[in-house]
Order: C-alpha cells, then structure tokens, then sequence
C-alpha cells in the first residue's frame, strides 16, 4: 500500500487492518461487511475474526427460529472481497479466523474445498484457526474437546491462558457445549484442509497474548491476526487494529571486506525506517474511524527483514547450520534493540504514544524478558535501553514484525523475508511482470569450480533448480545450495523459534512439504506449537514454479502455458502478491 498509494489524493500507507469479530447480531454483522468493503478499496489486507457469531442450529430468541451459523455469512463476506478490489490493482484479501472451540469449526474447515455443495464454499477468503493452549493439550493427550456455540459460551472469545483454561472447562462442566468429539480427530480434520488446500493456517492464542506489549491490562485481547500471519495486535468492536510495514535489506548490510554483518550501517538503517514508519502513522489517511482511533492510539508499526537466504549464501552458512540459527537470532536482537532505541528518540521529541500507560513496557517488561533462555549478545546495551524507556517511555507500542516481502524483494533484488529459496532457476511473478530468476550466489560457485556449463544449465533445468544430483559437486555446496523443500522444517522452526524473543509481533513462517502427510503434518505443527511459536503461514506442498521445462525450446506448449500464469487483474491467484 506504501507503493500504492503514497502521493495520491487518499495516501493509505498501512498495510494490514485487524477488524474484531462482528457481535453476534445482524446490525454488526453488515457493519462489519461495511468497513471491510471501505478498507480494501485502499490496498488494506483484512484479518476478521467471527467467533462470536453463533453456531449452526443455535436458538434465535427473537424470532424462535435456529441460525444457520457462520457459513452463510462467510459467503456474503467472500463476495464482497472478490468484487472490492484493492484500488483496482489487485484483487481484495481477507482471512478469516475462528477458534477451535467454536461448534461451526467442522463446515469452516470445508470452505476452502473443491468438491461439495458450492453454496457452503468461500473461494476468495483464507481461512487460519486462532488455537488455545487447551486444545493442543488435549491433542497430545488424545482426550475430548468440546465445541460451543458462542451464544451458549461468549466469554471464551475475551480470554487467554489461564483465564481461558478455567472458563472452558467450567462450560464443559456445567454441560453447555453443543458436542464432543476426540480432540485428535479435530486436529487431523486441520490437517488434512492444510494438506489439500494450504490454507487453515496454525495460529496460537495463548503465545499471542501471553508476552503482547498491548495486553497488560485486562479486557486488552488479541482476536486474531492479520492477513499474512505477522501483525498481533489488540482490537474490539470500536477500534481496528493498523499496521504500517517495512522491511530492512539486510544483503545490503553485509562488510565486504570482514565479511560479516555491518552492525553499526543496520542500526542506523533501523532508526531512518523507524522514524519513516512512525511518521506514517501521522500523515497517513484512514478509510475508518476505527482504523484511525486504534493507530493514533497505540502507534504500532511492522519493521521485518528480507534477503536472509543472501546473507547465508555470502557467508556460506547453510540454511539449517547452528551458525546460521546463531547470526538470524543476533540479526533480530540487534534489530529490535536499534528499533526500540529509536522509539525513545521519538517519545523524547514527541511524547510516548497515547497507551503507553496500558502497555508492559510501562510497567518495566520488555518482549525478550517472557523468553529467560533468550540468547542475549548485548547485554550493556539492553541494560541502557531500560534505563531510557523507563525515562522517555516508547512512541510506537510494538515495533517488529516479518512481513512476505513477496514484491518489494523482487525489487530489491533478494530473497523474500526470511525465507529459504524455494529453487535456484525459478520465475517469479509480481504485479510489474513475469521475471526469470537465476540463483546469482550458485552460478558464481559453479564458475569458481569450473562447472558453469551448458550441460550443468541442462541438468539444473532438468531437476527444477535442485543441486542434490549433480555429480562431483563438493558435499558442502549441496548443503548450502538446498531448498526448501530439501530442508528439514524443524530447522526452518527452530530458526523462527530463536528469533521470537526479538519479535514483539510475529513472523510470516510458510511451512513446505513437497508430500505431506497427516502424521507428519501433526508432528510438525505441534513441534511449532511446543517450540513457541505464536503463528505459521502457508503450507507449502508443491513447488512454487517449474519453470526448468518452460524454458527449453523442445516443448514450446508448456511455455505457452506457463506464460499463461503471468500476474494480471483478470488471473490473480496466480500470484502471491495478490492474495
């Protein structure tokens, strides 16, 4: 939206709106419908949550009839995102989230199919679980889960932890919930949406809310998160949740002559983006009332990173080596200290924002201080830091957040956020055009072995960008050319488990599994679970392009075809920059 709209008549900067869940009433309902329609006319991404809408079947007092639950009006949502479109640029997109809890999780779960009664499907809308604690405990332990009507049970929706633990189990005890059912079987219902349509993203509650800056004092709830899975933030019925996003080219800050990261041009790089970021928030126009209240109240900004997969390749770690898990965490340390620096410059020239009295950094908690085992590499410099915010407080109420970077890396030249490369000759489609992109790093390695030849051009095609088959390539070259789809996930968990300390929102994690299964899957999201993660993105289950065939002479149809998936208003889903 930055790239949007800057410098035109509405300058919507902001890229992500988390909307609370519509009240469980038709007037808020087509509120709701209202706001999401206003704010995707600007190049808004939607967050909505609608836990509070009651299940299927449930009473409706006032007319003595039954709810025919969420469905119905997901498809009433579905359409208005389709036919709002972000500014004419690219279509409208929005995720919806709903607790598992809810007695309607069954039909949301198939909303995303291919196949069944097409009335009960909603193609444009992605779909993400917001999961508490309880029920992934009740899935290791392979005991019941009950599932409510939020008519029945509307104080889950406001609670967490604890809170929430205790007031579930006394609605189970005093018999209020719709049914039950093994928790285990809900879990591989989850996975196999995940496993056949990618969508249904893991995200978790508890670790959300649990260490939020925003969620000191109570009634203060993170309902859900944003489109991409990276912004966590408070919202209610009177304030939508903004973020204003940017992303740091840390290829850019690599000393060439060390060899190592330049700390002291990333620090500097990190306040200029905080104050740009922050003067958004000012300057920035607000298509609701809501969206306006909530920013200029909490004055949340998303500073995330791109081009760690360049970072590796240059310093020749391998994605998954304990010295890569070790720079990626120093990498977010420092960045979040320079940004909460340069939050206190901010607050000392213009006053801490208008809810910092609300926040845990008024009351002296930092992010990292919910993770003890958090690896510290500057411990003078944090003990300053303290010093200052207890003196000048913090103008921006959360500072970091890892956004996709799905376009802006194509510009930059780079690989997305925090990505590992999905293949090393593939193409890639932005809103600008169709580019071929060729991993530079591994042709330069090729060349220095003397390898760069048209038959290795012709085998690299052959296996889609993989290195793995190639003969006589040194072991350690294939280790740090792998894709993702070559890597174990748990390393690609681990790395984002390790940064979390340093991320006071949350990151776009894809998750890729070229074959999934339901058992893997299992194991995999509830190693994210266990490791702390507060959210996942994709799965990511087939590669992202094949483009090795598409380039060869021999088979000009399956170019054809190819070129057929180039980005457009008319063809959309075809790229991620769209969803």
């Amino acid at each position: 939206p930055t790239l949007f709209n800057s410098g035109t008549r509405h300058p919507q900067m902001s890229s992500c709106y988390l909307l609370d869940s519509p009240l469980d009433e038709l007037d808020s309902i087509y509120e709701r419908y209202h706001q999401v329609a206003k704010l995707s006319k600007h190049a808004g991404g939607i967050g909505l949550p609608f836990s509070r809408i009651r299940s299927r079947g449930a009473l409706i007092r006032g007319t003595n009839g039954h709810s025919n639950g969420i469905v119905p009006f997901l498809r009433t949502l579905d359409a208005s995102v389709a036919a709002v479109n972000q500014g004419g640029r690219r279509k409208g997109a929005a995720s919806v989230y709903l607790e598992p809890w809810h007695a309607d999780i069954e039909e949301f779960l198939e909303l995303r199919d291919n196949t069944g009664e097409d009335a009960r499907r909603t193609h444009n809308l992605n779909l993400a679980h917001w999961i508490p604690d309880e029920f992934m405990r009740r899935v290791a332990a392979d005991e019941v889960w009950s599932l409510f009507s939020p008519s029945e049970a509307p104080e889950l929706v406001d609670l967490y932890g604890a809170e929430f633990d205790a007031a579930y189990r006394k609605a189970e005890a005093e018999g209020r919930y719709d049914r039950q059912l093994p928790a285990r079987q809900l879990y591989g219902r989850m996975m196999r949406t995940l496993a056949q349509t990618g969508n249904g993203w893991m995200t978790f509650k508890d670790a959300a809310n649990r260490v939020s800056n925003q969620t000191a004092e109570p009634g203060a709830v993170i309902h859900s998160s944003n489109l991409c899975t990276e912004i966590l933030e408070v919202s209610d019925d009177g304030e939508t949740a903004v973020c204003n996003l940017g992303s740091v080219n840390l290829a850019a800050h690599l000393d060439g002559p060390t060899g190592e990261m330049d700390w002291a041009a990333l620090d500097a790089t990190v306040r200029t983006a905080v104050t740009f970021l922050d003067r958004v928030v000012d300057i920035n126009f607000y298509p609701t009332r809501q969206a306006a209240a909530s920013n200029e109240r909490w004055r949340p900004v998303g500073l995330g990173v791109m081009g760690l997969q360049d970072v590796f390749f240059q310093l020749g770690l391998p994605f998954d080596s304990p010295a890569a898990k070790a720079l990626s965490t120093r990498i977010a340390e420092r960045i979040m200290l320079a940004s909460y620096e340069a939050s206190c410059d901010l607050a000392e020239r213009h006053g801490p924002h208008p809810a910092y009295d609300r926040t845990r950094a008024a009351r002296g908690v930092l992010h990292p201080d919910h993770y003890p085992d958090a690896a510290v590499t500057w411990p003078e410099r944090w003990t300053a830091l303290r010093a200052r915010v207890e003196e000048t407080g913090l103008r921006n109420s959360l500072l970091l957040a890892i956004a996709p970077t799905a376009t802006i890396a194509s510009i930059a030249g780079v690989y997305e956020c925090i990505e590992p490369q999905v293949s090393n000759l593939f193409k890639r489609e932005t809103l600008s055009g169709e580019f071929l992109q060729v991993n530079a790093y591994l042709i330069a390695e090729l060349k220095r072995l003397g390898r760069w030849d048209a038959a290795t051009r012709e085998a690299l095609r052959e296996a889609n960008g993989s290195v793995q088959d190639l003969p006589d390539l040194p072991q350690t070259v294939k280790d740090l050319y792998r894709t993702a789809w070559e890597l174990p996930q748990r390393a690609l968990i681990d790395l984002a488990a390790a940064r979390t300390p340093y991320l006071d929102q949350a990151q776009s994690l894809n998750l890729f599994m070229a074959a999934p299964t339901i058992n893997k899957l299992s194991s995999m999201y509830a190693y994210a679970w266990k490791s702390g993660l507060k959210t996942t993105y994709y799965l990511r289950s087939r590669p992202a392009t094949r483009i090795a065939q598409s380039a060869r002479a021999a088979v000009p149809q399956q170019a054809e075809a190819d070129a057929a998936l180039a980005c457009s208003l008319e063809n959309p889903e075809s790229c991620e920059a769209c969803q």
